[in-house]
């Protein structure tokens, strides 16, 4: 009884040992170190975000997941960011479009300064000549 009760002993130095032994080598098999309490690894930059941004975001893990308010931020900073993105990009699509009318306009109002009112195909003049 003795010899089992010294073995159970040993057994459990020799896995304490171990145990400890791994754990200054390994660490505690995170990757980060851990936050400090009320902390957050949710961060983005002021603007414009970038694909990088995104991908790099990293949140708070809590018992069921990640904490469901820094998500809701993260979500509402990005939809924030894609409607303004959309909004400049339709906006400069309009301001395209008037200066490409602007453009037509002028050139038909070139051609219309011709002579006649017709140009003549091949670049040539088919006004008659004015004597002076």
């Amino acid at each position: 009884m003795a010899s089992a009760l010294i073995y159970v002993v040993v057994v459990l130095a020799v896995a304490a040992v171990v145990y400890l032994l791994a754990s200054l080598v390994f660490g505690r098999g995170e990757e980060l170190e851990p936050l400090r309490p009320g902390a957050t690894p949710t961060r983005l930059p002021p603007s414009p975000l970038a694909g990088h941004d995104v991908r790099s975001l990293r949140f708070q893990l809590v018992f069921r997941g990640y904490k469901a308010s820094e998500v809701d931020w993260a979500l509402e900073r990005l939809a924030d960011e894609l409607d303004d993105t959309r909004r400049r990009v339709t906006l400069l699509e309009r301001e395209l479009k008037a200066e490409r009318q602007r453009r037509d306009d002028s050139a038909d109002a070139d051609g219309e300064d011709a002579p006649d009112g017709e140009d003549a195909p091949d670049g040539e003049d088919t006004s008659p000549e004015r004597e002076l």
